[in-house]
């Protein structure tokens, strides 16, 4: 056999792939030691890659965060779908708003990482002008979503007729917001957060 048929055919590099991957580290170490926590170093270690990697993806800690929050909202995004199909048939309005509003409360398991994760980045969108805009993106994404939800239901009789949803679904998302943050430092129990959204919930639905 000659040497040319010895050859091996360069590995291809994914490099979105490899950008994700970086990413989720980012992600893990916000998530379990805050924001300050996502150096490169810390990032490369926990990646398992080497600084120089994540130097040729990222050319600063600010293009990282940017990047990881993009994709923290876009992890957010899948997660919808797999949340309504565990809701119950034959599934009301009521529910699957209750099913999503409850994983943005963040009480436990992923919906709790990921408030948590929401929580930091919220706080770097105060001060970056890249991540208040992704942040907006988020927030007219979901009162997007809950505005069509509450319009099909009013289309359907199960809401009144002078309602504005869009309104409304400002109003359901900012109940959530209130209830998430004293959850996520133990101010609130997950019974007791529960319990303001479902009073909210009746009356909205009546």
């Amino acid at each position: 056999m000659t040497n040319e048929g010895l050859r091996t055919v360069p590995k291809q590099v994914d490099h979105q792939q490899r950008r994700r991957h970086i990413g989720e580290a980012v992600l893990r170490l916000i998530a379990v030691r805050g924001l300050e926590a996502a150096s490169l170093r810390n990032v490369a270690a926990e990646a398992g890659v080497s600084m120089g990697t994540v130097q040729h993806y990222f050319t600063s800690k600010q293009e990282m965060l940017d990047f990881a929050q993009q994709y923290n909202y876009e992890r957010a995004t899948v997660r919808i779908p797999q949340l309504i199909a565990a809701v119950p048939e034959p599934r009301s309005t009521r529910a699957l708003l209750r099913a999503l509003l409850t994983d943005l409360l963040g009480l436990d398991g992923e919906s709790r990482e990921g408030a948590r994760l929401g929580a930091a980045m919220l706080g770097y969108a105060v001060i970056d002008p890249q991540a208040a805009a992704t942040a907006r993106t988020a927030y007219d994404g979901v009162t997007g979503f809950l505005a069509a939800q509450l319009r099909a239901a009013q289309a359907e009789g199960g809401l009144p007729a002078h309602l504005d949803p869009d309104h409304a679904a400002r109003h359901l998302y900012a109940v959530v917001e209130g209830l998430r943050w004293p959850t996520l430092i133990g101010a609130y129990t997950s019974d007791q957060a529960l319990a303001v959204l479902d009073d909210h919930l009746s009356t909205l639905f009546g």
